[in-house]
Order: structure tokens, then C-alpha cells, then sequence
């Protein structure tokens, strides 16, 4: 929205999806490697004189802040890591804004077992005097949580949005109602235009309205109900969809789309999935699979710059799917995220296929994709 409306915006999110540095963007576009490492290399000095020892995720976080530095972005949008409180992108005093979204239970090893904890920790972000924005669809007690944080910290004004807001704005009631999106997408449009607005203010205070919401129109997020061609892979014509979804939370939403727009009585989905360790997967698949399904269980390669984190065994995945009823055809590809690409193939049968259950899933798919395309037109 920020870089429609010509301000000169950088972003950082995490995981990255196939690089380490497309994690990093400025002007919507991925930084160049080269430039990448040359920053990173001055980040890595700096710990190195200071006796820092900042870990893998500060070290990418430093990054990013040096080339937003270099680059003299206007506004860094900023996602964090875990939780917020202890976050390394915390670090920043001052923010333009803060967001807190819908927040389901993940991390728990990290920030608590309740949600009430976990809500407590995302609520660090807010800062003296600084707006936040919290998504009213949480449930009330997560709410509470917020809003007594809000009240200690003095962070103001405080928007609970869609219901604070958006009846008072026409063009962006507009939007929402012409835009096919789900309930959750149009929540979050409505937190980002919010966001945006304010952050506009502070920059560039003629930014209009309609600017930002055309960059809302136009914008696409890899990984979050994307659609797929996989031609190159198996042949199947029929197009497969990908989602990042890996908690309890984002696997209602997975399987709520799913059953809305893909499944029918005649249909089952056959899904390719893979988990991290520590998920609890029976919590995390239930909103996914019905008894006809299918599932090719895999586990994902290591992950650059992160090597704490590991897959689940594709074999506990089938024990889970076996437990919650699903009699369709259960295959364990391994490591081989191709494989179970022509294992799924053959399962559906040109009925749906949907990936889910892990972001770093979503990456092995996409470096795949990309990779078998470069290498099909060498």
C-alpha cells in the first residue's frame, strides 16, 4: 500500500521463502544477493568488535536495518519473529505504528501454553504514546490482555479494527465489498489500510485514501492461498494450492477455504503436508482432513540460517491422519518434496491438491518449482 501511494518503503519478513534475502525487500522488490551479503559482512564486524554475539535471527534483523539505512527507505514495515516482547525487531523505539493480529496459540515452548501468555508477549511491541492497532476479532480475554498492556505501556490511541474503523470510511467499505476475500483478508486489509494511513501521515501527510487501496488491489503474498501450476512437475494440468499454514489457527482458515471453494461430496482433497517439530499435530490437522482424503506426509530440507528448526518424521503425520479417521490413501515420501509431488499426483486423479502444514514447506515448494523451471529452459 505504502509503496502505491510513492513512499520509498522497505519490508522485513520472516521465514524467508526460497533465499535468506527475499526475506528483505525494498520498493517491492528482493534485495540483490551481493548487496545482501556486503551488509551483512558490515553487520557481522560490528558483533565481531563488539563481542556481541547476536544470534543468526539478530544478525538478519541487523541487515535488514542496515540496508533500510543505506537505501533511505521512508518506512520499514516490520514483521516480527516469535512472540514480540523479546523479539530482536524490537529493538526499534519508535515505531510510525504498531499491529497486533489475530493471535493463535504457536511458540508455545517459547511464550506459554494459554493464549492469554502468548498475548502477553506480542503485546511488548506497544510503545508510550505510539498507536496500535489490535484485530477485534480475538477472543475477550486475549482482548483484555491487550488493552490492559495499552494501558500500562500508554500506548495511543488504540484501534480495534474492523469494528473502530471501518464504518467511518467509505472507499475503504468499497473495496471490501467489491474484493472477493475471505473473512480473515479482508480483517487483515482492513489492519494494514489503518496502518498504512497512519504511518502515511507522519511521511507523506497528502497520501489519499484511494492510493493505498489500489496498492491493496494489486498486492500478492507467495504462500498464502497461492495458486500453483505444476505442469513442469507432474504433468497435472489442474492448478494446486499453497499454504503456509502451520498452527492451529491458520489451518482453520486453510480448511474453512478449502471446504468453502475446493471440496465437494464427490471430490476428496488430497493434501501434501509436512510440520515442524514441537507442533501438536492433532490440534494442527483436524481443521484439514476428512475421511476421504488423502495424504502424502514429507519433511522439509534444512532450513538456511535456521538450523534449530526440523521436520516432523512423515511417518508420525500418517499416524496423526490414520488417528483422526482419514481411511484415503496415506503415502510418506520422505525428504523427497518431488516425489510426494507425483505421489499426490497420482492419489487425486485430477481432484484437488492442497499444500500446507509448514512455511518452510512453502519454500522447498517454491525453490523446486523455480529450479525445475530454470533447468527445463537451460
Amino acid at each position: 500500500m505504502l509503496h502505491a501511494a510513492n513512499i520509498k518503503t522497505g519490508r522485513f519478513t520472516s521465514p524467508h521463502l526460497i533465499d535468506r534475502w527475499d526475506s528483505i525487500t525494498i520498493e517491492e522488490k528482493t534485495v540483490d544477493a551481493a548487496k545482501f551479503y556486503k551488509a551483512e559482512d558490515v553487520v557481522k564486524l560490528r558483533d565481531s568488535i563488539g563481542n556481541i554475539r547476536a544470534s543468526e535471527f539478530e544478525i538478519l534483523t541487523a541487515t535488514a536495518f542496515e540496508l533500510f539505512t543505506q537505501e533511505k527507505v521512508q518506512v520499514g514495515v516490520i514483521e516480527v519473529g516469535v512472540g514480540g516482547r523479546h523479539d530482536a525487531t524490537n529493538i526499534l523505539q519508535h515505531p510510525l505504528v504498531t499491529v497486533i493480529t489475530k493471535i493463535g496459540k504457536d511458540h508455545q515452548s517459547l511464550l506459554g501454553t494459554t493464549i492469554e501468555e502468548i498475548a502477553s508477549h506480542k503485546a511488548g511491541i506497544m510503545k508510550p504514546g505510539v498507536a496500535c492497532i489490535i484485530d477485534a476479532t480475538n477472543q475477550e480475554s486475549v482482548l483484555q490482555v491487550l488493552e490492559t498492556a495499552a494501558q500500562d505501556v500508554g500506548a495511543k490511541p488504540l484501534h480495534r479494527l474492523p469494528s473502530d474503523f471501518n464504518q467511518e470510511n467509505a472507499n475503504l467499505q468499497k473495496y471490501l465489498a467489491k474484493s472477493d476475500l475471505e473473512i480473515h483478508q479482508s480483517v487483515n486489509t482492513s489492519l494494514a489500510y489503518r496502518a498504512a494511513m497512519i504511518a502515511a501521515q507522519q511521511t507523506a501527510p497528502a497520501v489519499s485514501s484511494l492510493a493505498l487501496l489500489e496498492g491493496a488491489r494489486k498486492s500478492f503474498w507467495p504462500g498464502r492461498l497461492q495458486t500453483l501450476d505444476v505442469r513442469a512437475l507432474t504433468g497435472r494440468r489442474e492448478p494446486v494450492i499453497l499454504d503456509g499454514a502451520h498452527n492451529p489457527q491458520s489451518a482453520e482458515v486453510l480448511g474453512s477455504f478449502v471446504n468453502k471453494r475446493v471440496r465437494t461430496e464427490s471430490r476428496p482433497v488430497t493434501w501434501i503436508i509436512a510440520a515442524s517439530v514441537g507442533k501438536e499435530l492433532p490440534e494442527l490437522l483436524s481443521s484439514l482432513f476428512q475421511s476421504q482424503d488423502n495424504i502424502v506426509a514429507v519433511e522439509f530440507g534444512p532450513v538456511d540460517g535456521m538450523p534449530w528448526v526440523t521436520p516432523v518424521d512423515a511417518g508420525s503425520i500418517l499416524e496423526v491422519a490414520r488417528s483422526l479417521g482419514v481411511d484415503g490413501s496415506l503415502e510418506n515420501a520422505g525428504k523427497d518434496v518431488f516425489h510426494a509431488f507425483q505421489l499426490a499426483a497420482k492419489s487425486a486423479a485430477g481432484d484437488p491438491i492442497v499444500i500446507g502444514g509448514s512455511l518452510y514447506l512453502v519454500s522447498d515448494v517454491l525453490r523446486l518449482l523455480r529450479d525445475h523451471v530454470s533447468h527445463s529452459s537451460a
